[in-house]
């Protein structure tokens, strides 16, 4: 999920656009809105950060949230301070963002609290995500890495559940329970059969697998390269 982020002191960007990466996100630092707001109109992303400890948003940091809620739209916007303190938390709040925190000695709290934000606004929207997979649940819609993978009505249903628990095994029982709604084993192949082939369509021809079979507990989704212990089979 693509974050765009503006600071006004070069450096700062570059030390929270660090921080956001090695949360997994993709990060898109935006030039001074001084110079005009097209560019930062034309990005594609999921939540704003905007830094308004400096500059003119310093000068009246709540018309510089306004502001950028606009572009926002009904996207995320993040507000980061330099000083974490309730007064400007609340003039952040009261201006249109999302959530607002003072980013010094905060970086941990402020990827946890945009991994929230993100995760809340999909489930809300029908959508899962985990690593550079996308799920779509009102229109049954899968992309990993930006393209689109077309599968049937019962490989989503088993991708869905997977996705929701990114990481977490899942066994055969709950799967046959959650996608097929039985609550006993019928003594059929038809999981392996569809995560075979969910596995071939959410894997091959990408840079690494996701979907791992967990000996003794099932399968996960791991949207991250080289768990170790797991198997692609």
């Amino acid at each position: 999920m693509p974050v765009a982020l503006y600071h006004p002191e070069p450096a700062v960007a570059a030390r929270i656009a660090a921080a956001v990466v090695a949360a997994g996100y993709a990060v898109d630092v935006l030039p001074d809105p001084d110079a005009g707001l097209r560019p930062w109109l034309g990005q594609c992303f999921d939540l704003l950060l905007l830094g308004s400890s400096a500059g003119a948003a310093a000068a009246d940091p709540l018309a510089a949230v306004r502001l950028a809620r606009s572009v926002a739209g009904r996207r995320l916007l993040f507000v980061l301070t330099d000083c974490d303190s309730r007064a400007a938390r609340l003039t952040a709040l009261s201006g249109g963002a999302d959530d607002a925190l003072g980013w010094r000695c905060n970086l941990p709290e402020l990827t946890t609290r945009i991994a929230a934000l993100l995760r809340c606004s999909q489930m809300a929207a029908g959508q899962l995500g985990a690593g550079d997979l996308r799920i779509d649940l009102i229109d049954r819609r899968v992309e990993r890495a930006g393209k689109l993978i077309r599968m049937p009505q019962r490989e989503c249903d088993l991708l869905a559940p997977l996705a929701r628990v990114p990481g977490r095994p899942m066994s055969r029982a709950a799967l046959l329970k959650a996608v097929w709604r039985l609550d006993f084993d019928p003594g059929t192949n038809r999981v392996e059969f569809h995560v075979a082939r969910l596995r071939a369509k959410i894997d091959r021809g990408f840079d690494f697998p996701m979907l791992h079979t967990v000996k003794g507990e099932g399968y996960a989704l791991h949207p991250h390269r080289g768990v170790p212990g797991l198997t692609t089979r």
